[in-house]
């Protein structure tokens, strides 16, 4: 992952807090039913349903799949508690 593409999310971060509100919040459902490892992918679609057809946010915002990685590490970064919860591969210049 380049510099790039992280800056990209964290702009992308910044201005959704959101996504991170709910990609925290399902995480933390799926712990709580047990799970040891998930997928960020499979929150992301649970997201989109969410927003689309739960609670018809649909158009609030639009959700790249270029950041599940970031949305991983974040979460592992903030609940050090869970790290390896997700997992992720070691890329070149991986700080989060």
């Amino acid at each position: 992952m380049s510099d790039a593409l992280k800056q990209r999310w964290w702009q992308y971060h910044c201005e959704n807090p959101k996504v991170y509100e709910l990609f925290e919040k399902f995480t933390m459902d799926v712990i709580g039913r047990g799970h040891k490892n998930y997928s960020a992918n499979a929150l992301f679609e649970r997201i989109r349903w969410h927003t689309d057809v739960e609670v018809a946010e649909e158009g609030e915002f639009k959700l790249s799949n270029n950041h599940h990685a970031y949305y991983a590490r974040y979460f592992h970064w903030k609940h050090p508690e869970f790290e390896g919860f997700f997992r992720t591969k070691k890329v070149e210049g991986d700080r989060l």
